[in-house]
């Protein structure tokens, strides 16, 4: 274990231990080349000789250190020095959303929505790079005493064209993906569902599965549904709790398809937190959660006995990875769920060719019918008796509209299949309604709430697009502007922009840039420079930034003015002086204090045998000259003066 004041690569002064995980052990620092303080990874003694572990902690750097982004831990350096492998990171100051939910309980879903905003920024930048974090969990974001959100810990992320993760490189049990309890293939989806289950805790205060092993939660992970967090926090917006069902399905394809998909919706959540926009995909039968019988898991149980006698130790409050002993009981686990399924797929090939005779022929009858249905004729019907007659004989449809000088409005013009054509259930029928001659007049809905908006664009037949724009002066959910107006035909698509309220943006990092330099950048951000005052500074150049009025990285309202105190360079030396004059040359005289340039600083008069003590600071000289005049009197004194 390192001390207080021992140093790394004759840079890195230890000051503090500040947390430690299951393979590493993590340090404050202070780097004396670039003057700031640091956070140093240290891979603990007992991994440092194992060929395997020191790859893997070495691949994190690797994989973390092209990643540039405000909401992750930026990796500085990485190196090794007798036997020690280290990696120097950025420091952040403040605690992790573990804690913070800890003391809190649960969150306000406003401040849920903003911590995954940001989360997830960073998650979306790591997938850019091609690198999935494959351990997202609360200990793994870190929440600045400024309100910034950074994740951290890439620790077992590996760039994703690596298609499967192994065990011993699981993230915590209680956050892993279903994929990664089944040691599966594992892709951005994964980092989703954790995330997923992250909210689920920041808005209850606990996390969906728990039980006394390892192997007990991963189970749960594989065969349960999880508890909707409503039922623990009653005040939950559908939105978020649907953003959080939807994130946290067992199949990755009925989850969201990328991260910036589930950032759109979250946004949006914001701004209309209860409205119910979040689309769920229904899952096919086959698709649904296989439940595992209770012979099957006594058989799998049976199986992991041995490992999870050992496994009884919770890792939640673990920084690193789940104990590598988990993997053996992983892998038992992927094994038996792998029997399980060839046994479902030759269940389901023995059954196509008859092999297994456990319905029907009625039944296969049916199954083969329900493929395809007979088209019926709905032309010249009205809109809404068409949409009965086919729905009555399960024919699927879509209505487009279109104008018309010869049909009547709301009358069907058109069908994409002629009456008895065999169309697929599987397969929207298109029936074109007319939409009557002329165009409608589109409704103004600028001013309106969103909600509002929609609906009356909608009663009056046309579609809705809605975006969002930040604004200083229209309030948080108003339409701003709307896109065309006038008139439209019936179905037509009105595009409305919609007030996402005032911008928050991050202030950035002045000191030491020029005060235009300064001006450039807070204008970048969409903010501005205050008032400005003057000091003098030993330590930065004259005409630079020596403070800025707030803190780097504080959040604020777009438009924000900030203060500046700008260096006037070192700051001059000033001399005094103080001494006795007496006229002792018989007529009246005039005394003067000049300084080394000849520069009178202040002049006194003396009668016959008058004394006086004379004085004068600031003075930008250390030598200067006492001047007496008078009537046939002209005499310079020499002096020397006292620096302040």
């Amino acid at each position: 274990m390192l001390t207080r004041g021992s140093y790394i690569a004759d840079r890195y002064e230890i000051l503090d231990k500040v947390g430690t995980g299951g393979m590493s052990d993590v340090y404050k620092a202070k780097d004396h080349i670039l003057g700031r303080e640091v956070a140093v990874k240290i891979l603990k003694q007992e991994f440092a000789e194992d060929v395997t572990f020191v790859t893997k902690f070495r691949s994190e750097a690797q994989s973390a250190a092209g990643l540039e982004h405000a909401n992750i831990v930026n990796i500085y350096d990485v190196g090794s020095e007798n036997g020690m492998y280290y990696i120097v990171m950025e420091y952040v100051e403040g605690i992790t959303l573990k804690t913070y939910i800890e003391k809190k309980g649960q969150l306000n879903f406003k401040e849920a929505i903003s911590i995954a905003i940001q989360v997830g920024r960073g998650i979306e930048a790591a997938h850019n790079k091609g690198i999935i974090h494959r351990d997202i969990k609360p200990q793994n974001i870190i929440i600045s005493t400024e309100g910034k959100v950074k994740v951290t810990d890439f620790g077992i992320a590996r760039a994703s064209s690596s298609n499967t993760i192994h065990a011993d490189v699981m993230g915590s049990v209680h956050y892993a993906s279903p994929e990664q309890a089944r040691n599966g293939y594992v892709d951005g989806k994964s980092d989703i569902y954790s995330l997923g289950i992250v909210m689920y805790e920041m808005v209850t205060g606990r996390v969906p599965f728990d039980g006394d092993t390892t192997v007990a939660v991963a189970l749960q992970h594989l065969q349960e549904e999880m508890v909707a967090p409503s039922a623990y926090a009653a005040d939950l917006p559908i939105s978020l709790e649907k953003i959080i069902l939807k994130c946290t399905m067992k199949s990755p394809d009925r989850r969201y398809a990328n991260m910036e998909d589930l950032l759109l919706d979250l946004k949006k959540a914001l701004v209309s937190p209860n409205e119910d926009f979040v689309t769920i995909v229904d899952a096919d039968e086959a698709e649904r959660t296989r439940v595992i019988t209770s012979d099957e898991q006594e058989q799998i149980q049976k199986e992991l006995q041995e490992d999870a006698d050992e496994l009884d130790e919770d890792d939640e409050e673990e920084d690193g990875p789940v104990n590598p002993k988990l993997e053996k009981a992983i892998t038992i686990m992927g094994i038996a769920a792998a029997v399980i399924i060839i046994a479902i797929v030759v269940y389901i090939a023995g059954s196509f060719f008859g092999l297994f005779h456990f319905g029907t022929s009625k039944d296969k009858d049916n199954q083969e019918s329900s493929e395809k249905v007979e088209m019926i004729d709905v032309v010249g019907m009205d809109e809404e008796d068409a949409k009965a007659a086919l729905k009555k004989a399960g024919i699927p449809y879509e209505i487009v509209y279109k104008s018309s000088d010869d049909v009547e409005e709301g009358i069907v013009m058109e069908q994409q299949y002629e009456e008895g054509e065999m169309v697929s259930v599987d397969e929207d029928v298109k029936i074109t309604v007319s939409s009557g001659a002329g165009d409608l007049e589109i409704p103004s809905v600028e001013g309106m709430s969103d909600s509002s908006a929609m609906k009356t664009l909608e009663d009056k037949g046309f579609k809705c697009n809605r975006t969002f724009e930040y604004s200083a002066t229209v309030a948080e959910g108003t339409v701003i502007s709307q896109t065309p107006t006038g008139t439209g035909k019936k179905g037509d698509t009105i595009t409305i922009v919609v007030s996402a309220g005032i911008q928050s943006v991050q202030v950035p990092s002045l000191n030491g840039k020029t005060q235009q330099e300064a001006a450039n950048a807070l204008a970048a951000v969409g903010l501005s420079v205050g008032n400005i005052t003057t000091e003098y500074s030993n330590n930065v150049a004259a005409g630079r930034v020596i403070s800025q009025g707030i803190a780097q990285g504080k959040t604020v309202e777009a438009g924000t003015s900030v203060d500046l105190v700008i260096s006037d360079g070192k700051k001059p030396e000033y001399y005094s002086y103080t001494g006795e004059v007496r006229n002792n040359y018989g007529v009246p005289v005039t005394v003067t204090l000049l300084d080394a340039e000849g520069v009178s600083l202040s002049s006194w008069s003396l009668t016959d045998g008058q004394s006086i003590n004379i004085s004068a600071k600031d003075i930008a000289t250390s030598t200067g000259t006492i001047r007496i005049t008078g009537d046939g009197v002209s005499e310079d004194r020499a002096v020397s003066f006292t620096k302040q």
